[in-house]
């Protein structure tokens, strides 16, 4: 089953058109990354998926029920903006109240056994004016995920958090996903979205202009890979024949006694290279393969 399903989904404001017929499919039990510049459109799709904005055309649904639907979004677990906190309410007060909004007060309990999961456990009877800005985002997670629900929407939820943090969150949004839950996050860490997202869309003037998994948008830009081979000596009276056969293979960049470097424009030719090397009695001791990384993908567009 999808957990999110846009069919030609289009916001304009007047003659301004934001998100211009978007289709799309998330499916359950994913962690998809949302990426794109600002003004590509991110946020108004996502505030028509929640029921912030309404649509100008097209349709939606979110675990499988058509929007909008007030039912559904009691499913749907939603990181607001850390602006939103109330300031003279402590982070306990904040787990109480939204959790009765999504239908279910949770109990104190409860509250803390989240506030733990996000490590602000020690905090949770301080005032959110008092926070800064990484327990802020901290919080708004907390509050995305007090009611249980099986969709969850994050928007940079690791800015501005230290690194021991980071890493404490990736734990997190990992175990969602091994209960079952769909996460669909944005994020300007790219190296974030590349480490944890099972899938990727790069937004880009009110469209989706490359979807797909890491590997899946590194075969569409990768015209040519670059490999570093590191090997034994080889011997005189192979050295030429080796040489004559790299040549073959692709462009020769490097050469020396103990390392190649070449570049070719198959990866099937990985594997020939190392059967050449190890015929002309040369051993192949590493092999490391240069591909574009999602910063790379990204600023392509």
């Amino acid at each position: 089953m999808n957990a999110i399903e846009a069919k030609q989904l289009s916001k304009a404001y007047g003659a301004h058109q934001v998100v211009m017929g978007m289709d799309l499919a998330v499916r359950k039990g994913e962690i998809f990354g949302f990426l794109g510049r600002n003004g590509a459109g991110k946020s108004t799709f996502i505030n028509m998926l929640t029921g912030i904005v309404s649509s100008s055309s097209g349709t939606y649904s979110l675990l499988g029920v058509e929007g909008p639907d007030s039912k559904v979004l009691k499913r749907v677990g939603v990181m607001p903006d850390y602006s939103s906190l109330y300031g003279s309410w402590t982070a306990l007060d904040h787990l109480r109240f939204f959790s009765e909004l999504s239908g279910a007060r949770a109990s104190k309990e409860k509250c803390l056994e989240v506030l733990r999961s996000v490590d602000l456990l020690s905090h949770a009877n301080k005032k959110a004016g008092k926070f800064s800005f990484g327990m802020k985002k901290k919080l708004g997670i907390a509050q995305a995920i007090i009611h249980d629900p099986e969709l969850i929407f994050l928007d940079e939820p690791t800015s501005g958090m230290d690194a021991e943090s980071v890493i404490l969150i990736h734990r997190l949004i990992k175990e969602f996903q091994k209960q079952g839950k769909t996460v669909f996050m944005t994020s300007h860490n790219l190296d974030e979205v590349e480490k944890i997202c099972s899938r990727i869309a790069i937004m880009r003037d009110g469209i989706i202009d490359k979807i797909g998994t890491m590997e899946e948008l590194r075969a569409f830009y990768r015209s040519t890979i670059t490999v570093k081979i590191k090997h034994s000596t080889v011997p005189k009276q192979e050295q030429a024949k080796l040489e004559q056969w790299l040549e073959s293979a692709g462009s020769l960049l490097e050469h020396g006694d103990t390392y190649t470097v070449i570049t070719i424009s198959d990866e099937n030719k990985i594997a020939e290279m190392i059967r050449a090397f190890t015929q002309c009695k040369t051993d192949v001791l590493r092999v490391e393969v240069e591909e574009p990384s999602l910063e790379e993908i990204f600023l392509n567009e």
